[in-house]
């Protein structure tokens, strides 16, 4: 079990700048505080092994330690308001239960029950709410004073994956309750099948039962997906957070969490007859001034779609203006009951996506406490660094935790000529991720069985630590949401990937400035949130930019940003592969939060459903960047090719490495020499994943292919987007497929501008070699000296 973990507040600061850390102490244990310089993270024998560097700081020092839970599930929030306290009510929505309860399918299992609409205190059993029971059957709850509780149910198990219109009634006078159950059927919901299959006898209900008591007041708020457990734990969030929340707003501890979606929630103040529910559910606007009258709120969903439906705001549409806020990010842009499929793009039919999906494992912000802050010094150089955390001054994965940042030059200025963007799209993308675990390939992708680390198991076992965009949620749909505001516990130095033969993302990038440290070279770091936020004006205060291996997830002003660098003159080295190639949003008021959607195509480990391709966060397209015309041969020359985790493989040169352009780049380099048979990335310089050059997909024309890799294993397969028809035999592994190959290119841009790549997410993992001296370090050093001279390129 993993004793401490923890995370900061952001992951880039300047000089100056203030760093929160939140740190959770399992069993309450003193731990200390030191704040390291991070030049080397793998340690692997036959590299050069750990390296950290010891900063002096005010925050060095042994703390108290305390135990911090996340309380994962996403819910709304309607604060308590005195007019939700009625005798009366009706509560309808429209529902598409995703884990409705037991049964034969594998997403649906007992969960006991779920909130939908509820002003229900789980405790004292007082208020009212809708639900989903624990045989996935609607149900309705009444608590009333001194214990008195009424439960009716539909009798009648919910279908998965379809939508119903549900609601429950009370009139207080008669005591008399009635619950509806009817099942939406559509050519997109359900269709033909589902009405043959399932009649309205087995899936409908409308059930009419007594109650002896009224609902009694509580303090509870009412909430869509869950119920309070407790009125207010004194949880807040900030107002820095999201821009809605001007002051901080306590959270009620919530239980009960639903998995689904719901459409257009309202709560009445009398007990609605079964048209009067009929015309609400389809739009409060369009009902008798006699039934608005009657309505306390009627939230629509998709109500400010086209302002901004990334906000966690929920609009009351009614004149009660009980207006409430979604935690921990439901997935918005979702198709609603009504969706006809004749539109694709949610702010072009409003209407029809008026659905929120909520998860029991939603999370984006842990919300835990801050233990200790620390500021920037003014001269402290820019870098990877990280607060150090260790119980009982132990080294090892149980008792130590590494919180890693990146120091930039102080703000709006540069120290060094060279900057490296360190990719933390990317590592958000794939951060805390559980594939080791939970995929059914897992051990196909790897060629291998799995080797674990201490932290994946404590993932598996402490799912409220989040999922990444390669998970599923419990319900089975996909994950499409990530925040850095948690600890993410395969973004650490020592960490080793379960997936490659040796590191992966954050720490394989500490090859790259490990070895820029060892040649001598001053560099500056941002991350890829500081080039989304500042554009090329940052890059243009370099003579070169650095990626790292795996820039893999990128945001539109990022590739804007690359693109106008290289047409300005910036000389760019892109030193990995599989770069630029899924789309990724950050939110709008919340930069600490990214949206990837994974489209019809690309190598994915899950797919957005019909309708649901676009993203909430700006509205445009996900998937691919090659769907929406932006092929990374278009940005870095190379485009994505193949994938393979066993080994990795080595390069031989090309006629155009010998031509006079490009010579001066191999110099001390033979002919026939084979580059890079060796490395701590599978063995290999040109492996993992792997970038070809193809002018048909956009590789300039003018580029030089310099080296093409060989020798790959029959592991080593084409991406799917490129396979049209599975034919046996046709394609082939790396040992038969031409298109397998990593290919080293080198091409001019305006204004004396260049661009270098290697092709291979494997290439920084050889730098460091028999100490640094090698072929790929050899080459390395040449292009980044030649780089940074001044004048024209030979």
């Amino acid at each position: 079990m993993l004793r401490i973990t923890g995370y900061s507040d952001r992951y880039s600061a300047c000089p100056g700048d203030t760093l929160s850390f939140h740190v959770n102490s399992e069993q309450g244990e003193r731990y200390d505080v030191q704040i390291v310089r991070l030049i080397h993270g793998d340690t692997n024998p036959e590299g050069p092994g750990f390296k950290e560097e010891e900063i002096a700081a005010e925050c060095n020092t042994r703390m108290k330690g305390r135990p911090q839970r996340i309380h994962g599930g996403s819910y709304v929030v309607v604060p308590d308001d005195r007019r939700l306290d009625c005798a009366s009510f009706t509560l309808q929505a429209f529902i598409f239960p995703t884990t409705p309860g037991p049964g034969p399918h594998g997403y649906c299992h007992d969960k006991g029950m779920q909130g939908i609409v509820t002003k229900w205190d789980v405790d004292k059993k007082t208020g009212y709410g809708l639900f989903v029971d624990a045989a996935g059957c609607l149900a309705v709850m009444i608590g009333g004073a001194r214990g008195k509780l009424t439960t009716v149910t539909s009798g009648k198990p919910l279908l998965r994956k379809v939508w119903y219109l549900v609601a429950a009634s009370y009139d207080a006078k008669s005591g008399q309750v009635v619950l509806y159950q009817e099942p939406v059927v559509s050519s997109t919901n359900g269709g033909l099948g589902m009405a043959l299959l399932h009649p309205a006898s087995e899936t409908s209900a409308t059930v009419k039962a007594k109650s002896a008591h009224r609902p009694a007041a509580n303090e509870a708020p009412l909430l869509f997906a869950a119920a309070t457990a407790q009125a207010n734990t004194g949880r807040s969030i900030h107002g820095g957070h999201y821009r809605e929340a001007k002051e901080p707003v306590a959270l009620p501890e919530q239980t009960w969490c639903y998995n689904g979606k719901i459409d257009r929630p309202r709560v009445s103040g009398s007990a609605l007859s079964k048209a009067e529910i009929d015309a609400l559910a389809r739009g409060y606007e369009g009902c008798s001034a006699a039934l608005r009258a009657k309505v306390i709120g009627a939230w629509d969903f998709h109500a400010n779609i086209t302002r901004n439906i990334a906000s966690c705001q929920i609009l009351d549409v009614s004149p009660a203006r009980l207006n409430g806020f979604a935690i921990n990010l439901p997935v918005r842009g979702m198709t609603g009951y009504n969706w006809t499929g004749d539109d694709i793009v949610y702010h072009h039919a409003p209407q029809e996506y008026g659905a929120i999906h909520f998860h029991d494992d939603d999370i984006d912000d842990a919300r835990w406490e801050v233990d200790f802050r620390w500021t920037i010094p003014a001269k402290l150089r820019s870098g990877v660094y990280a607060a150090r955390l260790r119980i009982g001054g132990k080294s090892s994965p149980e008792t130590e935790d590494y919180i890693p940042f990146f120091v930039r030059p102080p703000r709006g200025k540069a120290t060094a000529k060279i900057a490296f963007i360190a990719p933390t799209n990317s590592y958000m993308a794939y951060s805390n991720d559980n594939l080791a675990t939970n995929s059914v390939v897992a051990q196909l992708l790897a060629g291998r069985v799995p080797i674990m680390n201490a932290s994946d198991l404590y993932l598996n076992e402490h799912r409220e630590y989040g999922l990444s965009t390669y998970s599923c949620h419990s319900d089975g749909s996909g994950v499409c949401y990530s925040s850095r505001l948690r600890p993410i516990l395969n973004m650490r130095p020592k960490y080793r990937h379960w997936l490659s033969p040796s590191l992966w993302q954050f720490n394989a990038d500490l090859h790259l400035t490990d070895w820029l440290e060892q040649m001598g070279y001053t560099f500056d770091v941002h991350t890829d949130e500081d080039l989304d936020r500042e554009g090329v004006d940052l890059l243009n205060r370099y003579r070169m930019v650095l990626t790292g291996s795996h820039p893999e997830y990128s945001s539109e002003k990022m590739l804007d940003a690359y693109e106008a660098y290289q047409a300005g003159g910036g000389r760019w080295l892109y030193l990995g592969a599989n770069g630029f190639y899924w789309c990724s949003q950050y939110h709008p008021d919340n930069s600490n939060l990214i949206e990837v959607r994974k489209g019809e195509a690309g190598t994915r480990a899950w797919t957005a459903n019909p309708g649901e391709y676009n993203n909430a966060f700006d509205g445009k397209f996900g998937g691919m960047w090659r769907a929406r015309g932006r092929i990374p041969s278009k940005v870095c020359g190379l485009t994505f090719t193949g994938y393979g985790f066993d080994v990795s493989t080595y390069y031989r040169r090309e006629a155009d490495s010998l031509r006079p352009e490009c010579a001066w780049m191999f110099k001390g380099i033979g002919k026939d020499e084979i580059i890079g048979d060796f490395g701590l990335v599978g063995g290999g310089a040109a492996g993992l994943e792997i970038d070809r050059y193809d002018l048909e997909f956009g590789t300039p024309h003018n580029a030089f292919l310099l080296a093409r890799s060989e020798g790959h294993t029959d592991l080593m397969m084409q991406v799917n987007e490129e396979i049209h028809f599975t034919v046996r035999g046709y394609y082939g592994g790396g040992d038969e497929n031409p298109m397998i190959r990593a290919d080293m290119i080198y091409y001019k841009t305006p204004g004396d501008g260049a661009v270098f790549a290697p092709g291979s997410l494997a290439w920084c993992g050889a730098l460091s070699h028999n100490a640094y001296r090698n072929n790929v370090s050899r080459l390395m050093k040449n292009v980044l000296d030649g780089f940074l001279k001044p004048g024209p390129l030979p």
